[in-house]
């Protein structure tokens, strides 16, 4: 913008500019995209240096979301915390809870039956599976797919109805306990569980034919925003971000908690790093999670006894710390736990997936247009309150 004014008959000129530059005006345009609240993302602010529609710099700003769930563990007994840990990240509650009492059960030197510890699995899988469809839905409405969203909702919707069946909850499960799990399954559940699964794995291809190879589809993503194996790594990002990057980790075959060191656990990897290889290895990704499902589902099927241990009316976890870390469906979250022997944790330090993965929007966005933007913020499969927590 230009200023003239005539002071004395003297004519000056001022160039005013809103960016970055300091002491010195410059021309870039600082913009703010948030905080809001749409839907997939939570609230999430993104402070952009843009220099006409391309993205200098940005900075993704956090907290915004705070629920202070860690400081909230110190207040709250091994029962409780539960229900705590099952909210942060929304989109994985069942892995969430799942991660907390591994860690106590750790800390405490408790053997879980073994029928418990393979319905954990089976379920696990099927919340990995509901995770990966809200993605795979809603990331192409983002970038203007309309109809992908119907497909991947009425998958959920099958999968969703077994698990209500067995937890009573569509979203907040708060199954698991302490040495295993709240109850047993009803009468015939692994069989009806069984039938949902077949009719997801029939019905998958009518998402996956819509949306892998639709030519508008692959020009918005294919290129864009590509984050190397070495940058993933170096933002400590896991799951199907990285390994769309090309980093082969996943603790189910390299780390295994639970049984998986008993099953075969296919990774699937990419090595573009771009917006399409992260949705093709979440869409892949499903395809895996559903045949591990059924294959823990024959297990418990073979399997008799209960499903939880006897504990004393106050559990107390022995004095010491303790690490438990397991293969959320957006990455790798990691609970560790600290106790004086007290009914209350002293310390759990959660880490959480989504904080890694948006942590490296700070060198993808830079160079990418605005309308790319939407793009890339949308493939880095994050919770914003498994940011916040």
């Amino acid at each position: 913008m230009t200023g003239m004014t005539t002071d004395a008959g003297d004519l000056r000129e001022l160039t005013v500019g809103t960016g970055a530059g300091g002491e010195q005006l410059g021309t870039d345009m600082v913009l703010n995209i948030g905080p809001q609240h749409p839907s997939t993302h939570g609230v999430l602010r993104l402070k952009l240096v843009l220099d006409g529609e391309r993205v200098v710099a940005a900075e993704p700003i956090v907290g915004y979301m705070h629920r202070g769930a860690e400081k909230l563990f110190e207040v709250r007994d091994y029962r409780q915390i539960i229900v705590l840990a099952n909210r942060h990240d929304w989109l994985s509650a069942f892995s969430n809870e799942l991660g907390v009492v591994l860690a106590v059960e750790r800390l405490m030197g408790m053997e879980v039956p073994e029928r418990a510890t393979w319905l954990r699995m089976a379920l696990a899988e099927l919340n990995r599976v509901l995770n990966h469809l809200m993605f795979l839905g809603s990331y192409p409405l983002e970038i203007g797919a309309i109809t992908p969203v119907f497909y991947a909702f009425r998958e959920r919707e099958t999968i969703q109805a077994v698990m209500e069946e067995v937890s009573g909850g569509r979203i907040h499960y708060m199954f698991n306990r302490v040495g295993g799990l709240k109850e047993e399954v009803p009468a015939g559940w692994t069989g009806r569980a069984r039938v949902a699964i077949g009719e997801v794995r029939r019905r998958l291809p009518d998402l996956d034919n819509l949306i892998r190879r639709n030519e508008i589809f692959l020009a918005r993503t294919v290129g864009v925003g590509v984050l190397s194996a070495a940058e993933a790594a170096a933002f400590g990002a896991s799951g199907p971000v990285a390994r769309a990057s090309g980093l082969d980790l996943d603790l189910r075959r390299d780390e295994p908690y639970l049984a998986y060191d008993q099953l075969d656990v296919p990774v699937v990897t990419k090595t573009a790093g771009d917006c399409h290889a992260r949705f093709e290895v979440l869409l892949d990704q499903v395809y895996v999670s559903l045949d591990l499902a059924e294959q823990c589902l024959d297990r418990v099927d073979r399997l008799t006894g209960p499903v939880n241990t006897r504990l004393p009316k106050v559990v107390k976890a022995p004095e010491g710390h303790t690490y438990a870390w397991t293969e959320n469906p957006l990455g790798i979250n990691g609970y560790y736990l600290v106790s004086r022997g007290e009914k209350t944790p002293w310390r759990l330090k959660l880490r959480t997936a989504s904080y890694a993965n948006v942590q490296a929007l700070a060198t993808l966005l830079p160079g990418c247009l605005v309308p790319d933007l939407i793009a890339i913020l949308g493939s880095m499969f994050f919770v914003v309150g498994d940011i916040d927590k």
